[in-house]
């Protein structure tokens, strides 16, 4: 049966440079994007820039320019990064846009007329110097929960915990390094604790991994406090209805962003996007995120859906952090590389391939260890998956005029490679890419072993085996085939190429019967060896 399904990464801000942390998230999901597309289900892939917020008032003042054009002008970078990594989104919108703002205005009436907001006045952290109110992010200290030290005012990412800026320990504002003083401001608060049957219920049901959800236990312990929505002028973003000089909180209308892309692409598309809104809809909602903003995203974003009545996700997949041999990303350690520093040096595939390698469905953090990068692409995509293709494509092109054998030499080794579709499909659902990594390569080492077992290149100096050497190249030119089939989600440029050698496009995930009495054409190779130089190049321009 045809499934539809809505997927989206979570969004970039639009205040820096996307760099290899995030692309592990961008990845993966395409990954399975792609795989889904192959096996004949309408998959929509939609994100956008996180384009509001006091970071990029800030920074537009600072550069002498609006904030319009330094989204626009980042929305740019973004957009070129991801393309060269073969991200495939359906549609890159932006949260500052007109579809952005009715949706968020209308989840927002919908909750406050069924009595799920309401006002008061909080004591706020302001900075005396700059004059303004100051954002989460604009504060810095200790952790109230936990002592991290250099937390930000809205999120520890220590430990996860959520918390006011006036919470902080030993605060100072990151804008002008003032003491904040307190000041009052009435706010507009979401009450996320009606929604606390429901969240229970939902959260427990199978939507979100299981270490997420006895982490949400934690915070259903702790009690679901209210959630401040509002933030003061200035800022850049939505006013709130009915509340001059109110803004809402970049965190309200970011998520619904999603939908917002999502609403852009189907009025160009034609698609019915109350179709995939309706709280009863067949349709999938998934939501691919990084595991440091599981509570905005499974408490607030499905309470706020609920009390708008819209559908909810029907699974949010949490990911976990990157760490560049074995540490945390860090620029004077020449580990915080961006994504164009590695695209000036290296093969997008290759990353593509290794964090394809490192992920499962766990939230655990994955490493990009740099000798062992270099080590697992030279053996595993050129020394194993590509050499398939250079060792059987010569002979075939000039001994053959490119025709495969009419016959399979050994169907039961290609029954063997096709019996591990199924497999490799389930692991590609769930999200266990290492593993499906590991059952390809297994495969790719069996059709080497083949070739080297059969020797063609002896059979073929002696007259009269034309025909064996024929069907034995051919069958690893076919397994080659199926390999390539198995890795086109994770490898779409390489692939891409191999269809052209191969003269036959790998469209669906089904289409894995023989080629036979096929023309292919002259081989080109696909993908060389990773130097060290290059590994190391990446490092230094950090």
């Amino acid at each position: 049966m045809q499934r539809k399904i809505l997927v989206t990464s979570a969004l970039p801000y639009a205040n820096g440079s996307i760099h290899l942390g995030h692309m592990v998230e961008y990845i993966q999901t395409d990954i399975w994007v792609r795989f889904q597309k192959m096996r004949g289900h309408e998959c929509h892939y939609v994100c956008a820039d996180d384009a509001h917020g006091t970071p990029i008032m800030l920074r537009a003042q600072s550069e002498g320019i609006s904030p319009e054009e330094l989204i626009a002008k980042t929305s740019e970078e973004h957009q070129a990064d991801f393309a060269d990594f073969s991200i495939d989104f359906n549609n890159f919108y932006t949260t500052h846009s007109e579809e952005n703002k009715a949706l968020a205005e209308q989840i927002y009436l919908a909750n406050r007329d069924a009595g799920h907001i309401t006002t008061r006045t909080i004591s706020q952290a302001y900075d005396p110097e700059k004059e303004m109110f100051l954002p989460d992010r604009f504060i810095k200290g200790e952790c109230p929960k936990c002592g991290a030290d250099d937390q930000y005012g809205d999120n520890c990412e220590a430990c996860g915990a959520t918390y006011d800026p006036t919470d902080l320990i030993n605060p100072v504002s990151a804008v002008s390094g003032a003491t904040p003083i307190t000041k009052d401001s009435e706010h507009h608060f979401f009450k996320l604790a009606d929604f606390e049957q429901q969240l229970k219920a939902w959260t427990k049901a199978g939507h979100i991994q299981k270490e997420v959800s006895h982490k949400l236990d934690e915070w259903f312990e702790g009690g679901l406090r209210e959630w401040d929505i509002s933030r003061d002028a200035p800022y850049f973003g939505f006013e709130i209805p009915g509340a001059p000089n109110k803004f809402f909180y970049v965190w309200l209308d970011a998520p619904i962003g999603y939908l917002a892309s999502f609403k852009n692409y189907c009025a160009h598309e034609n698609i019915d996007f109350n179709e995939f809104m309706n709280p009863d809809s067949k349709t999938e909602m998934v939501h691919f995120i990084g595991k440091d903003i599981i509570y905005f995203h499974a408490l607030f974003w499905p309470a706020m859906l609920e009390g708008a009545s819209f559908r909810l996700p029907t699974n949010i997949f949490a990911h976990g952090f990157l760490t560049v041999d074995g540490k945390k990303m860090s620029k004077s350690r020449g580990t915080f590389i961006k994504a164009r520093t590695y695209l000036d040096n290296l093969n997008p595939e290759y990353l593509r391939y290794y964090y394809a390698a490192k992920l499962g469905s766990s939230i655990d953090d994955i490493d990009l260890n740099l000798e062992d990068f270099q080590q697992r692409i030279n053996s595993d995509l050129v020394g194993k998956f590509v050499n398939i293709a250079s060792r059987c494509a010569g002979y075939i092109t000039k001994k053959c005029d490119g025709l495969l054998s009419a016959e399979l030499e050994n169907p039961e080794l290609f029954a063997e490679f096709v019996d591990q579709s199924e497999t490799i499909a389930n692991y590609y659902e769930n999200r266990e890419y290492g593993q499906a990594m590991k059952t390809i390569m297994t495969l790719a080492d069996k059709a080497n072993q083949y070739i080297d077992e059969m020797k063609p290149w002896a059979l073929a100096k002696e007259e009269g085996n034309e025909q064996q050497v024929q069907a034995v190249y051919s069958m690893g030119i076919n397994l080659f085939r199926l390999l390539a089939i198995y890795l086109k989600p994770v490898l779409p440029k390489t692939v891409e190429q191999a269809e052209k050698f191969l003269n036959s496009e790998l469209l669906q995930w089904q289409e894995i019967k023989a080629l036979s009495n096929h023309t292919i054409n002259k081989f080109k190779p696909l993908l060389t060896r990773v130097e060290q130089q290059r590994v190391l190049q990446i490092q230094s321009d950090a």
